[in-house]
């Protein structure tokens, strides 16, 4: 069910509920789709009593990849431009819409300010998937290659690399301190893994 913040009937309707199943139904999601979302509202929830504005990080979830295209790069502008077109819609306040925009916004360096508790949350929900076991997480990869067969196989090879080298770059993959503290370790062993995966073979997952 989608989520609905203080009781408000708006987000609970129908209407938000239409326009959110249609934004993640298209067939060729085999990873950004509602179970991604759905995984990354019960990786936010045991954070409800910390967060400043949860029910806006709740919005935030459901439209992160509202708008996805893996030849474009402009999803995240899109996808918050999408929530504050649906928000407006249903009358929700510009102050909810902003924080909302600007945590999707956020989604495409994955970079939060220390003080920034709530897009923290946020980004590490994303990326949970990483520091998943071995099994999710293969599971997770080969939807992403699914989503770009219209790469070659040296093609996907060589960005996917690129992209697990630049996350295994950063200082920390997770901003808030108990993810680091549960899951970073596993999610770089994850990460290792599949790049040497992809060097040592033919096969790109």
């Amino acid at each position: 069910m989608p989520p609905n913040p203080h009781g408000d009937r708006r987000i609970g309707s129908g209407v938000f509920w239409e326009l959110v199943n249609a934004a993640y139904s298209s067939d060729d999601r085999f990873y950004h789709g509602l179970a991604h979302v759905k995984y990354m509202l019960d990786a936010i929830a045991p954070w409800e009593s910390q967060a400043n504005n949860y029910p806006a990080i709740q919005l935030a979830t459901w439209f992160h990849d509202a708008i996805y295209n893996p030849k474009a790069k402009d999803n995240e502008e899109k996808s918050a431009a999408y929530a504050a077109k649906v928000l407006k819609r249903l009358k929700i306040s510009s102050s909810t819409i902003d924080a909302v925009t600007q945590m999707i916004l956020k989604t495409k360096h994955h970079q939060a300010d220390p003080e920034d508790i709530d897009s923290q949350i946020l980004l590490d929900a994303d990326l949970a998937i990483l520091g998943e076991d071995e099994s999710s997480y293969r599971f997770y990869a080969k939807g992403i290659r699914r989503e770009y067969a219209w790469l070659s196989s040296e093609e996907y090879r060589s960005g996917r690399i690129d992209v697990l080298k630049k996350l295994l770059q950063r200082p920390r993959i997770y901003l808030t301190a108990q993810m680091f503290e549960q899951q970073e370790a596993k999610a770089r062993q994850n990460m290792l893994a599949e790049i040497e995966l992809l060097c040592s073979s033919d096969s790109d997952l």
